[in-house]
Formats: structure tokens, sequence, C-alpha cells
């Protein structure tokens, strides 16, 4: 295990406030969130009054309870634009991410919203060791993913050298490693164990780079990982949450010094716990299913967004905000396969634009090493009058795997089979999905 051998940080004075202090930030702050959403949004105008709620019935924090939730689907049925609360003349920047079809889910900000985005990132960098001066290597995707320049950004913020470098091209990466001399890298967890295998092919010893914090992101990442990732780098590993609907990277992070959790910046997420099920607010402590209320963000506020990661609200350590203990899983069937958001009805909405092939399929996941393989059996529909031959099964699997990674952005193993190749179930729901990744 690293030693954390960090100055201790300037802190801001919200990050080591009183609980009341807190508080009245928060409650004066969703006040303005609420009647915000409430006068901008036509669809929370409509979502408010079909509940009988009204801003100016927020008096206290239990009645952030009558107001009702935000789902992925409300951002989808409001593609592209609007869920805005803004003008787009004021939208400086859009973001966007996986949805449940073809249609991503948009996000916006105003140049005042990138920079909270970026002051939220720069404090969990500085949470996990990093100080002005350093180099970050940022290994997330740039792009429409909001992980690349979610990063940069608050990097460049807390007054740190940022090596733009992307994803892919590992020996690339470990070169630049090698030249620049970085001292943090913003990478998935999973991404960075194959370049730490890489490293060890190349017979470089990952705990001679100059590399002392790993900060990683985007995807689930066990404590057992945390350990061996440590054990083999001679790094720090810190855990950094986010997602696009909220704001992107940095709606919470771990602190080095503790590493029990990341803490939520609650000066502007608020967060609640809910029975998935039911919708009835849970006690700190209590697992259930993750929301978040925005509480500064002007172009898109998002109210009670259904998160469907569950996890437990942990009483501050570090900082004076509460934690989330690590996800234990997800309140629906959306699967993280390196670290993109993928549902099967996306794969299905595929096979279902190929006559050629029938409407069946079975999801397999798996890991190569360290990283997520996706596997996609489909089959050939025996009413298309299609040919067996291998080349034209090959074909098939071609044009599928193509347009998997170009609507999802994942590279795919297709296999097509003969006709009622895939198991079928005569009681109950079709078994789309299984999961051999290990658990641990």
């Amino acid at each position: 295990m690293p030693l954390n051998s960090y100055a201790p940080p300037q802190l801001e004075p919200i990050e080591k406030a009183s609980v009341d202090e807190l508080r009245a930030v928060q409650l004066e702050r969703l006040k303005w969130t609420l009647r915000h959403a409430y006068e901008n949004v036509p669809h929370y105008r409509k979502a408010f009054d079909a509940k009988g709620v009204h801003p100016d019935d927020f008096k206290s924090f239990s009645d952030l309870a009558k107001f009702p939730f935000t789902a992925k689907g409300d951002l989808r049925d409001n593609y592209p634009f609007g869920m805005f609360a803004v003008p787009m003349d004021k939208v400086a920047r859009v973001h966007a991410s996986s949805g449940t079809t073809g249609k991503p889910t948009v996000v916006g900000y105003t140049l005042k919203d990138i920079d909270t985005w970026a002051t939220v990132v720069a404090r969990s960098i500085r949470a996990g060791g990093g100080r002005p001066g350093d180099m970050v290597h940022v290994s997330y995707g740039y792009g429409l993913f909001t992980g690349g320049l979610g990063a940069h950004y608050g990097a460049e913020k807390l007054g740190c050298t940022v090596v733009p470098m992307s994803g892919g091209q590992t020996e690339k990466q470990i070169q630049v490693i090698q030249d620049f001399k970085p001292k943090i890298i913003m990478v998935t967890p999973s991404y960075m164990l194959t370049i730490l295998d890489e490293m060890e092919r190349m017979g470089i010893d990952p705990k001679s780079t100059s590399l002392k914090v790993g900060i990683f992101g985007a995807e689930p990442w066990t404590p057992a990982m945390r350990e061996a990732m440590e054990a083999r780098s001679g790094m720090d590993a810190v855990d950094i949450y986010g997602l696009s609907e909220v704001m992107g990277p940095g709606v919470a992070s771990e602190c080095v010094e503790t590493k029990d959790g990341p803490t939520i910046w609650e000066d502007h997420f608020y967060p609640e716990i809910i029975d998935p099920q039911t919708g009835e607010v849970l006690p700190d402590g209590a697992e259930g299913e993750l929301v978040f209320t925005s509480l500064s963000k002007e172009a898109m506020p998002v109210i009670r967004y259904r998160t469907r990661d569950l996890t437990r609200l942990l009483p501050p350590s570090a900082r004076s905000m509460r934690r989330m203990a690590k996800i234990t899983g997800r309140s629906d069937d959306m699967l993280i396969i390196r670290g993109v958001n993928v549902f099967p009805t996306q794969i299905e909405e595929l096979i279902c634009r190929m006559p050629k092939l029938a409407p069946q399929y079975l999801l397999e996941l798996d890991k190569q090493g360290h990283m997520d393989t996706l596997t996609v059996k489909v089959e050939i529909n025996p009413e298309a009058g299609v040919g067996r031959h291998p080349e034209q099964k090959e074909a098939l699997a071609k044009e599928l795997a193509h347009g998997i990674k170009n609507l999802i952005g994942i590279s795919a193993k297709v296999i097509v089979g003969e006709p009622f190749s895939i198991e079928r179930v005569t009681v109950g729901k079709a078994r789309r999905v299984i999961d051999h990744r290990p658990k641990s």
C-alpha cells in the first residue's frame, strides 16, 4: 500500500464548513434550482403540476420528496435540447452519452456551468493528491463523452499541466509517460491495468515510472482491484464518480488520505437514497438507489435524477460532506462495458433492422486480461432466404459489429448461428445477458 505523503491541501471554506453552514447553502440553492427548472423547462412545469407541487412548496429538505423524479427516459423523450433551461445562445457546450435507443442523452452547459464543473473536478484532483504544477496524463476519451474534457478542464483549473492523451495507443501512452513524467493519470481502471500489463511486457517496472496518483472512474471497480493496482504500480489509486446527466466526472471523489469512498460535493449536488421499487426516501446508511438534484446548474438543472446506481450514503470523514459507498450494482438492466453504458435494447434495435437476422440474440460478457469483452450471438432468419455459407454469415457478423461500434462505441465479437440455435424460453422472460465477469 503506497504511503500518502502529500502536503495538506488548502481547502475551500465549504469543504470544512459546519453541517449548519452546508445545509444553509443547499437549502438556498435547492429553492433556486426548483424555481429555475419550473419556470424555464416545460417538462418540469408539466411534471410538477402533475404531482400537484410548486417550487414555493419547498421549505425544508423533507419537502424534496414531494417533487417528481427525473429518469434517463425523460431526457430521451425531450431530445435533443428540450431539457435546457436557457436559450441556445447561452449554451457554451453540449455533451452526449448513449441512451436506450439510437438517440443519445444530450446535456448542455453555460460558461458558468463549465467553470463549476472545472471547479469540482479540480477539487477532486486535489482531494486525490494533486497540486498546482503537477502534470496530469488524461487517458479518458475526448469528444461527446464527458470524461476527457471534464478531467482536462479540472486539471487546468487546479493549475496543473495537462497531457491530453485520450484513450488507446497503449505503447504510445507508455512512451509519453516515460518521456513526459506525469505525476497523475486519469483513466478507467480497466485500461490502467492494460497499461500496466503492457509496461511489464516491455520490461518496464511500473513502480519505476513518475506516476504517483491514479484517479480512476467511468466504471465500477472493487477494493481488490485497488489493492492489485497499488501493489503493481506503487501509485495511490482513488475513485472519482460522475455521470453526464448530473454534470460529468467530479460529482464525487475520494480523498487520498482516507480512501474510504468518494466524497460527494454537496454544495453542488444534493444526494438522496431511495427504495428503487417504491421511491421512498431512505435514511443515511441504508442501501438503495442514488438520486441527485443539481444545485447550481444553469443550462440543464436536474431534479431528483435517478442514477440507478445502488449504494449507501456515509457520514463525512476527510471533508465536511457525506460520502458514498462503493456501488454494488444497478437497479435497471444497463451494462457497463469498458466504461461505456450499454443497454441490451440498443443491440436488439440494430438486430431488428437487419431482416436477414432473426430477432433472437444473446449477449455474453467476459474479461480478456483486464478488459471487458462482449460477444453477441445471433441467428439467421429462416424466412429470409439467406444461404448458410460461411462467407454470408461473416458478412452479416461484420455488418452488425460495425453497427454496434458506430451506435454504442464499443467493439463486439458477433457470432451468426443457424436458425433456432439460441435457446428459447416458454415461461418468463428471455435470458438476453450472460455475464461471466468476476464479481470481485
